[in-house]
């Protein structure tokens, strides 16, 4: 292990995917989960950053979960508007292999994002992410074994959620 680095700008796109699933994760929705992937580069990117270890992605993710959490916040002090109808809520992916595929990507992250704080912030790090156990703990700042558990515990409250 290295005393530290400076985190390289030109490596940032190296990471977009996995911290986009992260968000979508988080937010449980595409067009957030952008907008909270260009948030965490910008933050970023506006002044130079030295990471005592060589775990980009970690700390990416740190910012990612910080920034999600701060957005969070400032939105709870607005005023709430009223929600779209539900025929105009629904749009098709192009993207996706078939209606029923995007519509299980959306409920997966939509239930996810309900999932309570420890348990989401585990899943996606590991899941979502990718991270190793250790890795994802260290990011956590938690045991490798508690995040374990949360892990499990995490996949257990998705599965009983998706098989309604």
């Amino acid at each position: 292990m290295t005393d530290g680095h400076q985190l390289d700008p030109e490596s940032l796109g190296n990471h977009v995917d996995r911290l986009y699933r992260a968000a979508w994760s988080l937010c449980g929705s595409r067009e957030e989960a952008e907008d909270l992937v260009q948030e965490t580069f910008a933050r970023v990117l506006s002044k130079p950053r030295f990471l005592r270890n060589d775990d980009d992605i970690g700390y990416l993710l740190s910012v990612l979960r910080n920034t999600f959490i701060s957005g969070r916040r400032a939105a709870a002090r607005r005023p709430v508007g009223a929600p779209l109808p539900d025929d105009m809520s629904t749009f098709e992916d192009p993207a996706a292999a078939s209606p029923e595929a995007h519509i299980e990507v959306t409920e997966l992250y939509a239930a996810i994002s309900a999932l309570p704080e420890q348990f989401r912030d585990a899943l996606i790090a590991v899941d979502v992410v990718g991270l190793s156990y250790r890795e994802a703990a260290g990011a956590l700042k938690v045991r490798e074994a508690t995040l374990t558990t949360r892990v499990y515990r995490a996949r257990q409250r998705l599965a009983d959620e998706l098989k309604m």
